[in-house]
């Protein structure tokens, strides 16, 4: 991935990202080609020497079947949004703005196994449950539902794991526009809706602007 290096992000951004990124693509090459699937990980810093990402597939997703050739890619994004030109005030000054896109994202490399055993897939529902219910008014568990019904969906289901062996991220949030501009997309991404993309802006300046 093409990474400026006022767009690169600190190893405390990528953590924060890993730990709290929602659904991310699981790219693979395979002898009969590439595939790919979207699927929710959860991030174990204290797997191997860079942590690790753990998921799982549809048993009927012939993905995990597929031998891998070389090492898996997941594409871990954060918030996004479009970048109007008419948010900056030199385009006023000067007319030389374009438009374009505000993104976090992060591409993990390394070696993917499978993991079909049923007490892992469990702990894994039950953390990634935990997860994404932790803001919920009333959050849901997996003891809620029957417990036959959840021993079914469980077998339906495979669990992978991704060894980390590299990172390649990206904070492309406004970080190479002049202090004015940046006021600008804060303003208009807020108008707009999008807060978290606007949040973003704020500590990516705040970031650019410890180094």
């Amino acid at each position: 991935m093409y990474v400026p290096a006022s767009f690169a992000m600190d190893d405390d951004a990528v953590r924060d990202l890993l730990h709290h990124h929602g659904a991310a693509d699981l790219v693979t090459a395979t002898p009969t080609g590439l595939r790919a699937t979207m699927l929710p990980f959860v991030y174990e810093p204290d797997v191997g020497d860079q942590g690790a990402l753990l998921g799982h597939v549809a048993r009927t997703n012939d993905q995990w079947r597929s031998d891998v050739v070389g090492e898996a890619l997941v594409i871990v994004r954060g918030p996004d949004a479009y970048v109007s030109p008419t948010w900056y005030p030199s385009k006023a000054e000067h007319g030389r703005v374009v438009p374009t896109w505000n993104y976090l994202t992060a591409h993990v490399y390394g070696q993917l196994a499978v993991r079909d055993d049923p007490r892992w897939v469990e702990t894994l529902v039950r953390r990634l449950t935990a997860k994404h219910e932790s803001g919920m008014p009333r959050p849901w568990t997996v003891d809620m539902a029957p417990p036959a019904f959840v021993a079914g969906q469980l077998r339906a289901i495979v669990g992978v794991e991704l060894s980390i062996s590299r990172i390649e991220a990206k904070a492309k949030m406004s970080q190479n526009r002049p202090a004015a501009d940046v006021d600008g997309v804060i303003a208009g991404l807020e108008q707009h809706g999008e807060h978290a993309v606007a949040d973003a802006v704020r500590d990516g300046r705040g970031r650019h602007g410890r180094r």
